[in-house]
């Protein structure tokens, strides 16, 4: 699978350890950054990581910021982004289900590293059921 992954300065160490993890699992990676713990701005490395999505570069996302929140919001300004804030893995498995979200966004500093892993299997494991699920999620972009 193809996954786009970018994060804050709060959200870098986890990155690096969700990237390990894709990798070992064999998923094609395209980084947007950042690249340290120096300071940055979110939407910097959420609106490429949402436009790699969007354009079909890659097919789903992971954002991470300290809260999850800022870098969420960013995404879900894109029309064809469904961003999903996720700290519990069950969270995680509905957003697919019955969101069909397509970038997962964790907050870097309330979920464990061991936690945030397997948020991230459950998120990719999983796939939009459709159904009566389809008529909503039809109805979310505004434009």
């Amino acid at each position: 699978m193809k996954i786009a992954i970018g994060c804050d300065h709060a959200g870098f160490e986890l990155k690096t350890k969700i990237i390990e993890l894709l990798q070992n699992e064999e998923h094609h990676i395209e980084d947007f950054g950042c690249f340290s713990n120096d300071s940055v701005d979110y939407p910097d490395f959420a609106h490429p990581t949402c436009e790699s999505i969007e354009s079909g570069q890659n097919e789903l996302g992971i954002l991470i910021c300290g809260s999850g929140n800022g870098i969420s919001m960013a995404a879900n300004k894109h029309q064809g982004i469904r961003a999903a804030l996720c700290w519990e893995e069950e969270i995680a498995e509905l957003a697919r289900l019955h969101n069909n979200a397509n970038v997962l966004s964790l907050p870097a500093r309330f979920v464990s590293e061991q936690k945030a892993l397997a948020i991230v299997k459950v998120f990719l494991a999983n796939a939009f059921e459709g159904g009566r699920h389809e008529r909503r999620v039809n109805k979310i972009a505004c434009c």
